[in-house]
C-alpha cells in the first residue's frame, strides 16, 4: 500500500509540473482543496484551471520525502516540493515547500482530497 501511495505523491508532481489537467482531473478528488502557500483555498475547478488558462507554469517542479500514514481507507503523505514557478508570466515561487496530502480510497485506486502547501524556506533559518 506505502508503495502505491508514494507513486501518488511522485506522479501528482510529474503532473503539476507538466500542467497535465487530465491527470490531474483523475487524481483529484471532486470535492478536492487545495491550500496554497499564502493561506489561499482552491476548489478542484480552480486548481485545474490554473493550468487551463495558461497562467501557471512550473519550470521546476518536484516531490520528496514522503512520510506516509494510514487511517484505513485514508491516508496522509507529508514531503518536500521543490519548485521554480511563474503565474502570469512573473516568477512567484521558488524554493522549498512542506506539503501535506490527504488522500481517499476510491474503489481500486487513491484519489487527493487535500493539500495544504507551507513555505519551508521562510521558517528553515
Amino acid at each position: 500500500m506505502y508503495e502505491h501511495l508514494q507513486e501518488l505523491g511522485l506522479a501528482w508532481a510529474e503532473a503539476e509540473r507538466t500542467g497535465d489537467t487530465a491527470t490531474l482531473d483523475d487524481m483529484l478528488a471532486d470535492d478536492f482543496l487545495g491550500v496554497g502557500p499564502l493561506g489561499f483555498m482552491l476548489s478542484k475547478r480552480q486548481w485545474l484551471d490554473r493550468y487551463r488558462s495558461g497562467d501557471l507554469v512550473h519550470l521546476k517542479f518536484g516531490w520528496e520525502g514522503n512520510r506516509i500514514r494510514t487511517y484505513g481507507p485514508m491516508a496522509v503523505l507529508i514531503g518536500v516540493q521543490t519548485q521554480e514557478t511563474s503565474y502570469q508570466g512573473r516568477v512567484t515561487d521558488i524554493g522549498r515547500f512542506r506539503s501535506t496530502m490527504i488522500a481517499v480510497e476510491d474503489g481500486d485506486h487513491w484519489r487527493l482530497a487535500s493539500i495544504h502547501i507551507s513555505n519551508l524556506d521562510e521558517w528553515a533559518g
